[in-house]
This record gives structure tokens, sequence and C-alpha cells, in this order.
């Protein structure tokens, strides 16, 4: 018997607990984030409230389970900036290497063109060699790297820079 597939949709408010399971799991795993202090369920509730049409959540089921989300972000507040959106995507353990980072990615690009987006952007770590990986396969270019960019377990950190212009 094949595997559903997974589908991916707007998030909506009572989705909140499990964005925030998932993003602690990827604050405390290390993969993806320079963020240390976990997120209640409140915090990340209020920061799904708070979006607006040009910066969507989306979420990525799994036989009605959430195990993924992703949102587009503000890069930069300055208007020129208006057409370019830093992105993130998080994946629940659980899931992670069954296609879900991608399906989000696709998706989010999507949004991002139909928004009016002209690039998206991204800092990753290197050692996160999947998603990296998965970036380069959608077309996203390394661009540089920001050395020591953030101090992590108390070490400085450096972080890979990608984009992709559409």
């Amino acid at each position: 018997m094949s595997r559903p597939a997974i589908s991916i949709r707007p998030a909506r408010l009572d989705d909140a607990r499990a964005i925030c399971d998932i993003y602690n799991q990827g604050i405390e795993d290390r993969v993806a984030t320079l963020e240390t202090r976990l997120r209640s369920a409140e915090e990340q509730h209020d920061w799904l409230e708070a979006r607006d049409e040009r910066h969507p959540v989306l979420v990525a089921e799994d036989e009605d389970r959430v195990v993924g989300w992703g949102s587009l972000n503000v890069f930069n507040s300055r208007s020129a900036y208006d057409h370019v959106t830093e992105f993130s995507i998080y994946v629940a353990r659980s899931s992670r290497g069954a296609g879900v980072g991608s399906a989000l990615l696709d998706k989010l690009m999507e949004a991002a063109r139909a928004i009016g987006y002209h690039k998206m952007v991204l800092a990753a770590f290197h050692w996160n060699t999947s998603g990296i990986a998965l970036y380069e396969r959608a077309g996203f270019r390394h661009v540089g790297v920001y050395r020591e960019q953030g101090l992590l377990d108390g070490r400085w950190v450096d972080t890979v820079v990608m984009e992709k212009v559409f």
C-alpha cells in the first residue's frame, strides 16, 4: 500500500501547538535556527495571528497530522526590499527525509511568485546538508557566508547565505 501524499495548506490558528512543537524540535536539534529559547504555544499563536497576506504560513499534513511548516518572512523593513522575502522551513523529527521540506519549499516558492516577490533568501548552517541540498535542487545559489553570525552553545557559528531570483 502506498503512503498518502503530503498535503500543504495555509496554517490556521489551531495549528499553533503543532507549529510550536516542530519549531522547538528545530531549536533543540540545532539544525535550522540560531534561536535557543523554546517557544510556548501561546507565543506561537500570537506570532501566527500577527501574520499578514504577504507573509503566509503553510503547514504540511500527513494523514491529517501537521508534520512541517514554512513561512515567508520580512527580509528587511525598508521599502526597497518589499520584493525580497526570507523564508523558514521546519520539519518534525519523525518526518525528516520524507519529502516534507521539498513539498513546503515548492508551495512557498509558488506563494512568493503569486504575491509578487522577486527574490527569496535564506541563511542556513553548513552542517544542515540535507537542507542545503534541497535548496540547491530548487535552484537556490550560494552567495556567501556570514562569518560568526551568532553565538550558539558558547561558540560562534557561520551561516551559509543563499538566494533564488525569479
